[in-house]
This record gives structure tokens, sequence and C-alpha cells, in this order.
């Protein structure tokens, strides 16, 4: 039997679990160190491990109801939208997303708050327990990614969640989150060839791999896809007894960026757009974000039908609410300072996305770009977007080990705007976040914009260099 097919029942928690769950937390156990110990730090799909971790734990996903979203591109943009719409039709909603940017808590969360740090201890201490039973009956330990699904399957059934967003970490049919039941709803977020080595190179095997969350019994809902990755979505979703609704673009039209003063009397802008003749607003600003509230709205529209007390104006409330860390960020807007953007656009695609949103956001304004970048990811097409639309550069290392040299980067940089015509595009080098915003803002009028990129990792350190600056 394949490790996909592995067939586990449902069981009490193991004794270990459960005693961990009534008590006795050790005061030297990190949750967070725990989870994310080297030796199980690792992609390792399958679901057997899984299922006998989530037997152990009392199966708690069997006793949520679930959104389940898979794709390449905007399932995390497309969680938050549908968090937030079902939120505001008053449900107690849980949400799993990954990575985290600046706690790890983030990732799991109910009703918009991060996981308290109590619950975190108590149920990662009885999710230990039972891996450690994994570990001797399978032979392997669970993965990083296995243990966080578990500690927030066990934490939205301790919430009592009427219903849970998931997002899927990597794949779809071998991926942790896949041991859930039949949910209300598999969605499929834009698809395109990421993490080829492990899920096919080409669009049609990736859809395959995708399409493994489509269960019987489920609504699909899918973004438009290219015609091969289209074609196997509806071959999986006919295999399970239904069909996939697709969000129609022909009906999606963009409006013009506006800015309002929110009630803590601090300037935003927000996005209007119309689908299928409604209007709406958000504070998304990506031009790719209308697309992904389509995709939200059709699967607002999926539960609705299936019962879930969903009007219209739940979804235009929940798609003006949706914030999402780290994707085209405005920062708050100081008087007399430039706009800060912080976008954790780390390959050509996002980066592409980030200069288009910028020349729609920002017409006739050059940025003064923050630069931190992976030397395993595709620096050089980067580079060739950013050098185009920046005024300016400010180059460093982002926290990660597998950080590019900044010395390196600056020469990518120069050497493109050397080819571009561009000889007098300044390159600064930083050996911190907070240096690299001084510099920034040094070249900077109250006029310009300044953005970071590069890296989701540097996030969390360019905001705070942000409000360091201002205090």
């Amino acid at each position: 039997m394949s490790v996909a097919q592995t067939d586990v029942t449902q069981s009490e928690p193991c004794n270990a679990a459960h005693n961990a769950l009534q008590g006795g937390m050790p005061e030297a156990f990190d949750p967070v160190a725990y989870i994310n110990t080297p030796r199980w730090n690792k992609v390792s799909l399958g679901l057997e491990r899984i299922q006998v971790l989530m037997e152990k734990l009392g199966n708690p996903q069997n006793e949520l109801r679930f959104v389940h979203v898979a794709g390449t591109n905007g399932k995390g943009s497309i969680c938050v939208f549908l968090s937030e719409i079902l939120q505001a039709a008053g449900y107690t909603t849980g949400l799993f997303t990954s990575p985290y940017l600046e706690v790890f808590e983030e990732r799991i969360r109910v009703n918009g708050q991060n996981i308290p740090y109590d619950d975190l201890l108590e149920i990662t201490l009885a999710v230990r327990a039972a891996a450690a039973e994994v570990e001797r009956e399978c032979g392997e330990h669970p993965t990083e990614f296995e243990l966080m699904t578990a500690v927030a399957l066990c934490y939205y059934r301790k919430a009592a969640c009427d219903i849970v967003v998931l997002e899927v970490g990597l794949g779809g049919r071998l991926d942790s989150t896949n041991c859930i039941p039949a949910p209300e709803v598999c969605v499929i977020a834009r698809l395109g060839l990421d993490h080829t080595a492990i899920l096919g190179n080409s669009l049609a095997e990736i859809a395959a791999e995708k399409a493994g969350i489509i269960k019987a019994g489920a609504a699909v809902v899918s973004y438009p896809q290219e015609d091969e990755a289209a074609r196997v979505l509806k071959c999986s979703a006919q295999a399970c007894g239904t069909s996939v609704r697709t969000a129609n673009f022909d009906c999606l039209f963009t409006d013009a960026v506006t800015a309002e003063v929110n009630a803590e009397g601090e300037q935003i802008l927000l996005r209007s757009f119309s689908y299928k003749g409604a209007p709406y607003q958000t504070q998304l600003l990506g031009v790719y974000q209308p697309g992904n509230a389509a995709c939200a709205i059709e699967v607002s529209r999926a539960l609705h039908e299936r019962g879930w007390r969903i009007t219209d104006e739940h979804i235009r409330a929940g798609i003006r609410a949706a914030v999402w860390l780290g994707r085209f960020e405005l920062m708050p807007h100081a008087a007399g300072e430039p706009w800060v953007v912080v976008d954790g656009g780390h390959n050509p695609q996002g980066v592409e996305a980030l200069c288009a949103t910028l020349a729609d956001v920002f017409p006739k304004k050059a940025p003064v770009v923050v630069l931190s970048v992976l030397a395993d990811k595709d620096y050089a097409s980067m580079a060739q977007s950013l050098v185009a639309v920046a005024k300016s550069f400010v180059v460093l290392a982002p926290p990660n080990q597998r950080a590019l040299i900044p010395r390196e980067l600056a020469q990518v940089l120069q050497e493109e705007a050397q080819r571009t015509g561009k000889a007098d595009c300044l390159v600064q080098e930083a050996v911190s976040f907070d240096e690299a915003f001084r510099l920034a803002r040094a070249q900077a009028s109250a006029e310009d914009v300044i953005v970071f990129s590069g890296s989701l990792y540097s996030v969390a350190l360019a905001k705070a260099a942000v409000r360091n600056y201002r205090a």
C-alpha cells in the first residue's frame, strides 16, 4: 500500500498525549524551538506519519469543517479574504497559513488573533508526546510542517471553530494538510511552475498534485488556469463526482486606487474593483489581488449554496477588511515622509508584479529600493525588472544562511544599470536594516516611495527599521 493510500482508523488520544493536554508542562520547554528542530526540518511528503499522529491526538480534523486552499501563487491572499468574509458572517474562523513573517504564532489564528502562547505550549507538548509514539511505530519522526499542522488542528478544535481556512504547505496530494476529511470547498489558486523537482516539470503534473486535495462531497473553485492545468482539474473533479467552478475574469474590472483616512486618523490606500457588477474595495493593492478576491467571492457563494449564511454585505466587508503582511504592504503613512512599501517578492514573477503595482499605485514615481535576496534565487532577472523602475538602491543581506553577499548583489545591479543607460543609478551597501533605511531615506524626498523587497525573511526587520527611524 502506498503512503498516500494508508488507511488509519480513528481512536482516542494516546495516554502520553492525553496527559500532556491535562497539564504538567515543563517550564523549560520551548514549543517553537521543538517544532523547528533541525533534524525534522525537511520536506518528506506523505500522509502516513500525519495520519498516525492525528489518530493519536483523537483526530481533531474530523470534528471540524474546512475550506482547503492549494495553488502556486495567491493562495495566502485568497485564504485571508475568506477568513475575513467568514468572520464578517459571524463564524468562528480558523486560519492556517505559511510562512510566518514576524512571530511564529501568525501561522495559527482564530478570528484574526494569533494562537496564545499558553495554548501553543500546552498543545505542542501533547503533539510532542504523540510524535514520539509515531517515531517508534513508523520509524520516522513527523516533519516540522506535520507538527505545525497537528498543533493547528488541535487548537482549532479547542477553540470550537465553525470553519477553518486551511492553506496547503507544498503540493496538495501528499501535503500534511490533506489528512482532513472532505472540506466544504476545495480551492485551487493560480498554478505555475514551482518546486518542479518535487511536484513535476509541467503544469499538468503540478495540477495533478494540487488537485489531490479534491474529495468527493466537496465543491471545487479555481482561479482561471492555463488549458493543460484546467483539463487536469476538470478530470479530477469529475472523478470525485463534482465539477469546477471557475472565477470569470471577463466580469472583473479594476478601478482606481484612492486615498482615505481610517478610524485611527491614518491615511490608507484602497483599490476599487467590480466583479459581476458588484463593487468592492480592498486594502490589498497588488494589481493581481482583484483576481484573488474574485476567487474568494466564488468560494463564498459556493459556501452559501451549501447552507452557510454568507450575504453580499459579508463578502464586501471581508474583502475590505483583509490585510496580508509583506505583500505590497504599506507602512502607516507619516506626514512629510515618503510612502514605504514592504513586499516579500523573492522571484522574478513576484518582482514583476511588484513593479506593475508600483506603476499603478504610484505612477511617475521612481522608488528607492532596499533589496536583500537569497543566493539561490534568480536575482539577475529580479535586477532587470527593478533597475528599469528604480531611482537608487540600498543592498544588504537577509537574515538567512543562504543570503547573497551584498557586494555581489550590488555588482549585478550596477552592471544592469550600465547596460540599460542608467549609470548614475546609485547602489549603496548596508550592514543592517536600520542603516539601510537611513540611507534610503537620505535618497528619498517626501514625494518619493521607498520599497523593501527581495525576501520574505526580511519583512519583519524592514518594518522594525521603519518604526525605529520614526520613533
